[in-house]
């Protein structure tokens, strides 16, 4: 497959950036500050022009992190009274599947995949990883074809209350549209792209790393994707290794993650994705401990009711594809094995 020696060499560089980082996330979850490294197709990019940078980023002291630091390892001793009324309203958007009408009793059966996107725009002159930006035009006429075709966009949340519920889902074969890192571009170019379809997408935030300044979305910009019928989902604090995670980097990618998404929007990110897909049992045991209801992988196939929700598998749209192969790519993967106990690219 063409991202497997992207993702390898990714994979490799990364590692031996976050074995240098380790002391330095040790000190965050002791109150400290997070030791600020910038991923080279972030520099790379932002010389272009501050367009949109890859996939892969590190972590970045600019880059905006929500609630305060001082909550990251959860609410005071001592709750005051304003403490209450907070924790009352984390949730005051609720799932993205409250929206849907009553539940008809018998739980659906429909497999359903799972399409996943970077940055909707071209790539920068000498990106590293061009493959992983789709131009709006491009993702435009992908989306066209999918609703042609009779497909229509869920939510994970949508999704799941349709397996354990038989939740009415939208007219259509549904399929989830997700996003990886919170590009700015997802909120200029496919928002608008999937709005015009009166389609849904499915966010999953990485929390540092990714700065505005970066091609990442501000907060207001988030919100915007939220009150447009999004879901917020994540894939933690800086897209890191989590397979050489200790069990304080696990609590901080995955537990403190989770929380400041919750206090920072309101809503209840119950699902993590794997950064750049890399799982194994203690990473799986650390995403279920946290409260996430399921996890996305890089595995290609088809999600179904059968399939364990920790590791559901996602088919990586590149660019270049064209309507068409898209098509042929979703019918293609249909069969495919389910993802495997544990996963790493390198």
């Amino acid at each position: 497959m063409r991202m497997d020696s992207i993702e390898l060499e990714r994979r490799r560089a990364q590692r031996a950036r976050e074995r240098r980082r380790r002391h330095s996330r040790r000190r965050v979850l002791a109150g400290g500050s997070l030791a600020i490294v910038i991923a080279a197709i972030v520099a790379a990019v932002a010389s272009a022009g501050g367009g949109s940078p890859s996939a892969r980023s590190s972590n970045s002291g600019g880059a905006p992190i929500a609630g305060g630091a001082r909550h990251a390892h959860g609410a005071p001793r001592h709750r005051t009274r304003s403490a209450s009324v907070a924790a009352a309203g984390l949730h005051r958007h609720g799932s993205t599947a409250d929206v849907l009408g009553p539940p008809t009793g018998h739980p659906g059966t429909a497999s359903v995949p799972v399409l996943m996107y970077h940055v909707i725009a071209p790539p920068p002159p000498n990106a590293p990883f061009p493959g992983l930006y789709v131009p709006a035009p491009e993702f435009a006429a992908q989306m066209r074809a999918l609703k042609a075709a009779g497909w229509h966009a869920v939510t994970l949340d949508q999704l799941r209350a349709y397996w354990t519920k038989g939740a009415r889902l939208p007219p259509g074969k549904p399929i989830v549209v997700s996003f990886d890192n919170g590009y700015h571009s997802q909120y200029t170019e496919a928002l608008p792209i999937l709005r015009r379809l009166g389609w849904v997408g499915n966010e999953n935030m990485q929390l540092s790393g990714l700065p505005p300044s970066q091609g990442g979305m501000t907060r207001s910009e988030v919100h915007a994707l939220i009150a447009n019928g999004w879901e917020l989902d994540t894939q933690g604090m800086t897209h890191a290794d989590l397979a050489t995670e200790d069990a304080a980097g696990l609590h901080y990618q995955i537990v403190v993650a989770r929380r400041r998404l919750q206090r920072e929007y309101g809503v209840p990110v119950n699902w993590f994705c794997y950064p750049s897909g890399d799982y194994d049992a203690t990473v799986i045991a650390a995403v279920r401990a946290a409260g996430f209801v399921g996890s996305t992988t890089v595995v290609p196939g088809w999600a179904s009711p059968s399939t364990d929700p920790y590791r559901l598998p996602r088919l990586r749209v590149l660019g270049g594809t064209s309507p068409q192969a898209l098509l042929a790519q979703i019918a293609a993967s249909q069969g495919d094995p389910p993802a495997p106990p544990s996963y790493t690219v390198g």
